[in-house]
């Protein structure tokens, strides 16, 4: 099976600028193919991993991965999928950002030998001539086909600033300046870089005359179209010091039913077959498929060790046992508790709730226990001594977190 296959039957594959003849240079020999990863925080989240995947699948099979890091567009921003305009970032903060996603390529890709590369944008974006640039590389876009790609609608109601405008020609850019100087055929994303993807593809063959393809993937949504990978404190981390293994580990193990199969698609290297057998299980079943999923993303994340680790945590929990050292933990100080706090609060602190009116949903719903007990009153307070082994707070069934005292 082609590697074309392969990323189609797992369900990567969205849209390709030109089906027949990206299946054909993908099955004629090793290829050149790059993704672009502007780095905003100091960790990739979970919507990353997904391009990750495709470029290992892609290495696996011959091809070379060329990770580019965006130490340039990211002065910039990517209106694409925003109705904000991004926080503007100084070039030190990015290059310590782009310096972190490395860590994490090297987890998944091979870089000896060249089998894969890491570039960063700023090598050629920085210094630009910006009249030479206008000149040389505007021309070749139409300002009306712009406003009309999807990745500048949802900016247009707002205000679409001239600085986030210059967004698509500079990724376009991106993707000549890597023909040119490395002989990358391919650019690959999200399926939200559509519009980006294109502009780089046109701008590329009619510049270098050359025959260079677009592919993009999926986003990694719910069956309900909804994008997964939001927890109540933000986004879901690959860094363990921002989403630890557990919270980790948890995540994929209360996903909904319906989008087990392919998540193990999408994010394990698993066979398809197991993939569909897991993925066929009903009921109560279902939860070893889960637990499945669960320890293969956070293996792969964050090493076996703390798989099992976090594993163990969450059947311990589950069936009623003991506490565990892995469960997350928040420490507030004595002066916040001060006499006391009641339920609402503490559950905020713990970042177990995104509003208030969801905690009292929930302990009206006893959907919340402590240490055990359900709570049904919304202003019930816990007092120091409450504390003195730190409460234990269970949301819904599987949920759990630590809230201590410093």
């Amino acid at each position: 099976m082609s590697v074309f296959d392969t990323l189609k039957e797992r369900g990567y594959l969205e849209q390709c600028t030109h089906e027949e003849e990206i299946r054909e240079l993908l099955e004629s020999g090793p290829v050149k193919f790059y993704i672009g990863f502007d780095p905003t925080a100091d960790s990739l989240h979970i919507g990353h991993f997904i391009q990750i995947m495709v470029m290992a699948h892609m290495q696996r099979a011959g091809h070379i991965p060329v990770a580019l890091i965006g130490g340039g567009t990211t002065m910039i921003g990517d209106p694409s999928g925003r109705s904000d305009m991004r926080q503007v970032m100084t070039q030190e903060r990015i290059a310590q950002n782009g310096e972190m996603f490395k860590k994490v390529f090297e987890k998944f890709l091979t870089f000896e030998d060249d089998r894969a590369l890491m570039v960063n944008n700023a090598d050629w974006i920085l210094d630009l001539n910006y009249i030479n640039f206008i000149r040389d590389v505007g021309s070749y876009f139409s300002v009306n086909q712009m406003l009309a790609a999807e990745c500048y609608k949802n900016r247009m109601e707002k205000g679409l600033t001239f600085l986030e405008f210059n967004y698509m020609l500079l990724q376009a850019y991106d993707f000549y300046r890597l023909h040119e100087d490395y002989g990358v055929q391919m650019q690959f994303g999200g399926n939200d870089q559509w519009s980006n993807i294109i502009a780089g593809v046109n701008l590329t063959r009619k510049k270098s005359g050359a025959d260079v393809y677009g592919m993009t993937f999926s986003l990694l949504t719910t069956s309900e179209g909804i994008k997964m990978g939001k927890t109540a404190k933000g986004a879901l981390w690959l860094d363990a010091e921002k989403t630890s293994p557990y919270e980790f580990y948890q995540y994929w193990r209360n996903i909904a039913d319906a989008d087990v199969e392919k998540c193990l698609a999408l994010l394990t290297f698993l066979p398809m077959d197991e993939v569909r057998r897991l993925g066929s299980y009903k009921d109560e079943k279902i939860n070893e498929s889960k637990e499945t999923l669960a320890f293969e993303v956070t293996k792969m994340i964050h090493g076996e060790e703390e798989a099992v680790k976090a594993q163990e945590a969450s059947r311990a929990l589950f069936k009623g046992g003991p506490d565990s050292s892995d469960v997350p933990t928040v420490t507030i100080t004595a002066e916040e508790l001060g006499d006391g706090l009641d339920i609402l609060t503490i559950l905020d602190k713990a970042g177990l709730i995104s509003s208030k009116s969801e905690g009292r949903r929930l302990v009206q719903q006893n959907g919340i226990a402590v240490d055990g007990t359900k709570v049904t009153d919304i202003a019930q307070v816990f007092t120091p001594d409450d504390f003195s082994d730190g409460l234990l707070i269970k949301k819904g069934k599987k949920i759990y977190k630590k809230v201590t005292v410093a």
